[in-house]
This record gives structure tokens, sequence and C-alpha cells, in this order.
């Protein structure tokens, strides 16, 4: 073979390498995941309604969020500072966590443990109270932690189906 084809040969290659190499600046779509596997939770299981709940809080996600309350939602919580219980619906909770996460840098959501679980049963009301922990991150020097439990009332039309929440009772030292 003369130095002349075997230029050609390695022009050819290296041509064939290029047109059929990898970009580094557009890497493939990662597939790890595999197919049907979501970073969400199941919404037809009551663990999934807490993992959501903390995706959507970590990724400041209102449209995740929304799809977990029911049209009929209530949110309950103790105003110590004047006594009372102040309840609000389904539109001032979309409007108060729309502005939650607008006005964060950082929100960190922890479910600790259930401290009880109650299902009817044909399966479609639950009632769940669990421990948790919210860490709000203004930014680096304005941080606030909150650690309660919710006492959650879920519904859902049939067994196979997705929950959403009724009724959020908070009981935070907040």
């Amino acid at each position: 073979m003369t130095a002349k084809s075997l230029m050609k040969v390695l022009a050819t290659f290296l041509l064939m390498f290029l047109f059929t190499s990898c970009n580094p600046f557009a890497p493939g779509l990662d597939e790890s995941l595999g197919e049907g596997s979501s970073i969400l939770g199941d919404p037809a299981t009551i663990d999934g309604i807490f993992q959501n709940m903390k995706y959507a809080y970590t990724f400041r996600d209102t449209t995740i969020y929304g799809q977990l309350l029911n049209s009929g939602f209530s949110f309950v919580f103790r105003d110590y500072d004047r006594g009372v219980e102040v309840t609000w619906g389904r539109d001032e909770e979309m409007q108060t966590t729309r502005g939650l996460f607008q006005n964060v840098q950082r929100l960190d959501l922890v479910w600790n443990n259930i401290i009880a679980l109650s299902t009817d049963s044909l399966s479609t009301q639950a009632s769940v109270s669990r421990n948790f922990n919210l860490t709000v991150s203004f930014n680096p020097s304005d941080i606030i932690r909150v650690d309660g439990y919710a006492t959650l009332a879920l519904v859902r039309s049939d067994p196979q189906k997705a929950w959403q929440i009724v009724r959020w009772r908070d009981e935070s030292n907040f």
C-alpha cells in the first residue's frame, strides 16, 4: 500500500469517526430510569402523594402541587398569636403556595414517620398524620425551619384512581 492510499484510508476512517461519534456538547438522552419510570410517585398510593408533595416543594412546581389538591380542599392551621384556627380553600392555598415557591431560593421538605393511618373499607377515603421538617431558605442568611405534623384527609373516586388531599390540618411550631 502506498503512502497516498494509506492517507486515503486514514482520512476515510477519520471522516467516519467524526460523523458517527458522540457530540460532547449534545450528549444522548439518559434512559437510566428505564421504561415507565418516573421521579414522581404513584398518586394512587398514599406514599405517592407524599413523594409528589416533596417533589413539588423541591422543584417549586405548582402544577404538580395543584394536582394533589381536591377541588373542595381546605387548609387549617392554628394562629397562636390570635388564638384562633384559620381555614382557607384551594384557591387561596394555590396563591399562597405560588408566592412561597416564587420567593424562596430553596425548600427542603422531609416527611418522617407516619403517626396514624386509616382508610375506609372501599379504600376511597383515608386519613394520614405524619411528622415533617420543612426548611425554607429565602437567602443564605434568612433560613426558617418548621417542624411539626400534618393530618391529611385524602379522597378518590375509585381504588384505582389517584388520591387527592381534601383537607390538610397543619400542626407546626411556626
